[in-house]
């Protein structure tokens, strides 16, 4: 009994051990027909844990046919082309097969016609209609290898190229005919994918690959945005101007510009226009010195654009001024501008900006704004570090005003190098320090003042600042020859920045110093260098007037005509006058003669002024010739007459006057020559005398002098000759 009941429980264990390591029965078993291709089954379990074969067991051609297909591990299997009948109605069996046994499904029937699966068809071209807005047309062709019996149908979906959600269309397409999406918007582009089927059949053929397009876009609704640069006027009074077009303001609806065209003619002369067409947004236009008006579109393959017009005034003309202020603003990443304005009718204002370089070709930025009186520049409209030259105009309907101009850096640095400077006028106690401006590609900012450092040499370094629109510092109370040590700093708002150290030595001497050193030594030199002309000139005079000289009476041509007898008859009371003797009054003064050297000296001096006087009184009497033909006795007053307080004239003694008579009687027969040849004639010793004394009245070195001599006239004298060698 014991062993009956082991036998079963082992019998159980191992039969149930068995039973686990079988195939599992394959279940929803699902079958297509690929048209042209294949017959596929699918099936499950999809996964075995041992190695399983598959095998399905089709018959065809209504149960008269039988073939097999074999899988190893895959839970599907393909009937391929040409062996495959349509239509017709397939029964398929899929048996598993394992190392433990193997176990069949249940058998399937399928009938082609309901289980066919066509080809996607093809999407030719998706495209819009000309002059039809909103609207693509759908280009398509059936799939290819269709049964010649049985209906095809086919359906459509569309979709925005940026988004995922796909738009179904309801309608079915039988026939190849282009089939037209509405409703779409404008310019927006779309992406179209088709499939199809038998109409019989359950299946429908895989989406087809999608293609793309555009719908029309609509026609420019708005004028373009563009400005105006002036260029100088030439002598002839023509000029460049530059004609500068925006891109169309962004629309999702408006294509973009294809081309412009600028029309352009004189405000007085409607009727000669010329156009220029470019496919650049940037033109020059040569005008002349007259307003002009020029007008700008542009084109889209949809359409034209309204024109946009502007007025180009006339060279002498003065343009709207109306901004009184503006005021610039600085904050994180924007620049904020702000301005008043004195005419409240404009509205609508350009904001032009530039970089503050030298170049012609810079490009330019604007940009309209209206109904605001503020603007605010972002980050990406400026570098750093670069300075701008930023204007405001007014627009008025077509006229453009007076701009209103500042400069101002989005982002300051500090400059890239120092200035350059050197010294100059360097004296005793000062000197100028004088220095280029950097350029300004080099500034990165604002130069808000110039710092200058000096330092002597071992000693404390002092520092000046300059304003920005100085060149120049002047240093003082300098030390005298001393060398300095000199740097000048850049500052902008965000630092400084050294230029390169020099030095220099101040002088000795002041250059004023030296000018007037120089020039009161060349005054004492010149002075000195004339003295000593005026004396090399005058020495003869200076000699004469402090050293006289004193002739030497030994040698005079007295002592030498009458030898020793004129010295023997000197102090005689009478003198010999021509032959006869003739006493002279004692009451006439005499010189004081201490010597006979004294009288030899006063006879040479006496007798060379005797001469000269004598010509002088010749010349006087010759002057009379009135008085002596009158026959009247009369005196003739001289420059040595006396007078006394009442006038009357104190005469000398007769004795001592010399009577005329005689000597006209002797001279009367005498010819002229012999009157004048006794002039130079040796004197005889009483007319020595005669002269001696007198002179001795006369002469300066004598103390004694005669203030009036008488001469006595008769109208029998008429010679002036011989009365002056006549006369005493």
């Amino acid at each position: 009994m014991m062993e009956k009941m082991l036998l079963w429980a082992l019998f159980l264990l191992f039969g149930n051990f068995c039973l686990a390591d079988l195939p599992k029965k394959p279940k929803n078993i699902s079958c297509v027909f690929y048209l042209q291709k294949n017959f596929t089954c699918t099936w499950r379990p999809e996964k075995e844990v041992y190695p399983t074969v598959y095998n399905v067991t089709r018959i065809y051609v209504s149960g008269r046919k039988i073939d097999y297909c074999t899988s190893q591990n895959r839970t599907s299997c393909s009937f391929c082309y040409p062996n495959l009948t349509y239509p017709d109605n397939y029964s398929i069996q899929v048996e598993a097969k394992n190392a433990f046994g193997q176990s069949k499904s249940e058998v399937t029937y399928w009938s082609l016609q309901n289980i066919v699966k066509a080809e996607p068809p093809e999407i030719q071209t998706v495209k819009p209609i000309p002059g039809v807005k909103h609207m693509l047309q759908v280009e398509w062709k059936k799939p290819e290898r269709l049964p010649s019996f049985g209906l095809c149908e086919c359906r459509l979906k569309y979709r925005l190229v940026n988004s995922t959600k796909w738009e179904p269309v309801s309608q079915r397409m039988t026939y190849e005919m282009p089939y037209n999406l509405t409703g779409l918007l404008a310019l927006r582009q779309y992406a179209v994918s088709m499939q199809c089927r038998m109409v019989s059949s359950e299946f429908w053929s895989i989406w087809s690959e999608e293609r793309i397009g555009t719908t029309e876009g609509l026609a420019p609704n708005s004028s373009l945005d563009f400005w105006r640069v002036l260029g100088p006027a030439q002598p002839d009074g023509k000029r460049i101007v530059q004609v500068l077009c925006k891109e169309p303001r962004a629309d999702p609806r408006i294509r973009k510009a294809i081309e412009y065209e600028i029309r352009y003619f004189p405000e007085s002369e409607n009727s000669s226009k010329e156009t220029i067409i470019t496919a650049d947004r940037q033109s020059e236009l040569h005008l002349g010195s007259g307003a002009y008006l020029v007008s700008v579109l542009y084109f889209t393959s949809d359409g034209a654009s309204p024109e946009a017009t502007l007025r180009i005034p006339a060279v002498h003309e003065k343009p709207l001024q109306c901004i009184e202020g503006m005021q610039l603003h600085h904050f994180q990443d924007r620049l904020m501008l702000k301005w008043n304005s004195s005419a409240a009718e404009v509205d609508r204002w350009v904001i032009e900006w530039y970089p503050d370089e030298e170049n012609k070709t810079l490009e330019r930025s604007w940009e309209y704004i209206s109904q605001t009186r503020t603007w605010t520049g972002r980050a990406d409209n400026f570098k750093p570090f670069q300075c701008y030259n930023i204007s405001v105009y007014p627009v008025e309907g077509m006229e453009v005003g007076a701009p209103h101009s500042v400069q101002a850096y989005f982002t300051e640095g500090i400059p890239e190098e120092g200035p350059r400077a050197k010294a100059q006028n360097i004296s005793s106690h000062s000197a100028t320090i004088k220095w280029e401006e950097i350029s300004k590609a080099q500034r990165k900012g604002f130069i808000r003042n110039y710092t200058v450092f000096y330092k002597s040499e071992g000693g404390k370094e002092f520092a000046q600042i300059v304003n920005s629109s100085v060149l120049q510092c002047q240093l003082e109370s300098l030390e005298r020859n001393t060398q300095y040590t000199v740097t000048v700093m850049a500052n902008t708002l965000a630092g400084g920045k050294n230029g390169t150290n020099f030095n220099f030595k101040t002088l000795s001497f002041s250059i004023l110093e030296m000018v007037l050193f120089i020039s009161f030594t060349g005054a004492g030199l010149l002075f000195l260098a004339i003295l000593l002309m005026v004396c090399s000139l005058t020495k003869a005079k200076l000699k004469r007037l402090v050293c006289p000289e004193i002739p030497n009476p030994a040698k005079s041509n007295v002592v030498l005509w009458h030898g020793g007898s004129l010295q023997s008859k000197m102090h005689l009371g009478e003198v010999q006058f021509q032959g006869k003797t003739k006493a002279i009054d004692e009451r006439i003064p005499k010189p004081f003669l201490s010597s006979s050297g004294d009288l030899i000296d006063k006879l040479v001096v006496d007798f060379e002024n005797f001469l000269d006087k004598t010509e002088v009184q010749r010349v006087e009497l010759m002057k009379m010739p009135e008085n002596v033909s009158s026959g009247e006795e009369k005196y003739v007053d001289t420059p040595y007459s006396r007078c006394n307080p009442s006038g009357e004239v104190f005469q000398a003694p007769s004795s001592a006057l010399i009577s005329l008579g005689g000597t006209q009687e002797q001279s009367s027969g005498r010819p002229e020559e012999e009157v004048k040849d006794r002039l130079f004639q040796s004197p005889s010793s009483s007319e020595a005398l005669e002269l001696e004394q007198e002179e001795a009245r006369l002469n300066p070195y004598l103390k004694n002098s005669v203030t009036t001599r008488e001469f006595l006239t008769s109208e029998k004298f008429s010679d002036p000759i011989k009365k002056t060698e006549l006369q005493p």
